[in-house]
């Protein structure tokens, strides 16, 4: 079936199609194809009749994911009008900032965030709704009718603006990327497209639908397939989800998600027979151990971004393991890219890491409100500067490497991140991993890991910096290690920046400006040659 030119058509088409179809499922409550199209045409009606128009933006901030919320999100499009998912995880200067930004004229929220609204500065124009505590909100319907909600979308097409969702801010302030219904739809009907989606098809994730990897419901609601999401994530409940729920596609989208259903205890006995894909993203040595743990389903990686609507390649379940578990897949179709010299813009040759630039109809239309950022971001032939570190193989897989700003420059020598946390992982005591600058006097920086280590496991910084000395260059090794439990975050990513600021606080205020020296322990050989000090 071909799909609708705007978000909500794809919705309404399928209500006439299969009305009594499952659509959305949340723990709590589900709604066929008939019911989301009638509850996002009374969110519009409410939201019209407390003056939204077309153009206005209408703020959202609720928690990870409810059905109220998936119709709410679709509400707003039909007017014309521009959702912004907020981030539930804000604080106040971070919340502010983004309705400074954004101006909303209304701010759909519920009772869990009104203290911390009652300490952020909101725009003096922008009505709070509270769900539960606005009766006048809610009677809207009964001064708006459908007609005129219907007569408002007969304006609306792919060019409309339809979303904006500001980017992670884990290395400065958000900005707001501004995506078109036309934009949103065709990378619904290219991942469905990948993923082979249909309508027998059950897809899950665990993604907030205020994170851009939430929107991935477009795609499945596209076919007529059902999505599922386990509202807040815990690790118990997300795994007797899929399994009760049957689900075929899972995009659990971090280690930090599936690791926890992979080792929690009820995964031996789950029944994840009906499962027969899953899409990923980590290092190798990760995804493979990832895959190891459910073998009967083909597991891909992807790359994206804010920027590219959420999608921009994913890998084919025929590609063989190696492949799959080494590259981030293809570019999705109608998606171009280019691999270039950061320094020079030249095009890298195959296999030659370099800067992603990539255009086509997923990229964001701009920055809201700041012409400058979309100038430095879209140069005049349309290509998006990512800021990302990526080779391309001769084969067309993308392979993603590190952040540009991700790397360290330890005397001289760029080190990826990345390549120095997939090396840790290796470790058997270490969970996650995460590696950053560390200030330094002599080499101006020097590798620092933050891990977090698998349940019951005990191992100290001296242990992991001998497991790294001999085994990868010594301006690698890191110089310090911390072990944390809890991880700052931002959406789903790890905020690096955060990690930054508490090693360089920390080194300060100890008064070190110079990492000292590395040397092995006592009777080290080798990582597989171990003789422990006497």
């Amino acid at each position: 079936m071909k799909m609708s030119a705007t978000v909500t058509g794809i919705v309404d088409g399928r209500a006439a199609l299969t009305p009594d179809a499952l659509a959305a499922s949340f723990p709590q409550h589900r709604l066929t194809y008939a019911q989301l199209a009638e509850s996002s045409l009374l969110w519009a009606r409410r939201l019209r009749a407390a003056g939204v128009r077309s153009g206005d933006r209408v703020a959202v901030l609720l928690g990870e994911g409810s059905t109220t919320y998936v119709s709410l999100l679709l509400a707003a499009p039909r007017l014309g009008a521009i959702v912004v998912p907020l981030n539930a995880r804000y604080k106040t200067a971070e919340l502010g900032h983004v309705l400074a930004d954004a101006r909303p004229a209304i701010l759909v929220s519920s009772t869990w965030f009104v203290h911390l609204l009652a300490d952020t500065s909101v725009p003096a124009d922008c009505r709070v709704v509270t769900l539960g505590d606005e009766d006048d909100f809610f009677h809207g319907e009964q001064r708006v009718t459908a007609g005129e909600v219907r007569d408002e979308e007969r304006r609306v097409d792919e060019s409309t603006r339809a979303r904006i969702i500001y980017t992670s801010g884990t290395t400065a302030n958000p900005k707001g990327c501004v995506h078109t219904h036309g934009a949103l739809i065709a990378q619904a009907a290219a991942v469905a497209e990948r993923l082979h989606l249909t309508s027998e098809d059950r897809f899950w994730t665990p993604l907030t639908l205020f994170h851009t990897a939430g929107w991935t419901m477009l795609a499945p609601l596209g076919c007529g397939a059902s999505f599922h999401h386990p509202g807040r994530f815990e690790a118990a409940s997300a795994l007797a989800q899929i399994e009760s729920e049957r689900c075929t596609v899972l995009f659990p989208g971090f280690e930090t998600i599936w690791l926890a259903v992979l080792t929690h205890p009820d995964f031996e006995t789950a029944d994840l027979s009906a499962v027969r894909l899953v899409l990923n993203v980590g290092i190798p040595e990760r995804l493979q151990l990832m895959q190891d743990r459910l073998t009967h389903a083909p597991q891909v990686s992807n790359t994206g971004s804010t920027e590219a609507s959420g999608w921009l390649a994913i890998g084919e379940a025929t590609d063989p393991p190696e492949i799959r578990a080494h590259t981030c897949g293809r570019p999705l179709r109608g998606m171009e890219v280019r691999i270039v010299n950061p320094e020079t813009g030249d095009d890298a040759p195959d296999g030659t890491p370099g800067e992603l630039l990539f255009r086509g109809p997923f990229r964001l239309l701009e920055y809201f409100g700041d012409p400058d950022a979309t100038t430095a971001a879209i140069d005049a032939d349309g290509w998006f500067h990512s800021g990302d570190l990526l080779r391309q193989e001769p084969d067309g897989n993308l392979v993603f490497l590190s952040r540009l700003k991700d790397m360290l420059k330890v005397g001289g020598e760029n080190v990826a991140a990345a390549e120095i946390e997939g090396f840790l992982v290796q470790h058997p005591a270490v969970h996650i991993a995460q590696v950053v600058a560390a200030p330094d006097a002599r080499y101006t920086e020097v590798p620092a890991a933050f891990v977090e280590l698998k349940p019951g496991a005990r191992t100290t910084e001296r242990e992991l910096i001998d497991f790294c000395i001999g085994q990868i260059a010594t301006f690698k090794v890191p110089r310090y290690v911390r072990f944390v439990h809890e991880w700052p975050m931002s959406g789903t990513k790890i905020k690096k920046v955060s990690l930054r600021e508490t090693i360089a606080r920390e080194l300060r205020q100890a008064g070190m400006e110079q990492a000292p020296p590395i040397h092995p322990a006592p009777g080290l050989r080798t990582r597989d040659e171990r003789i422990e000090p006497a």
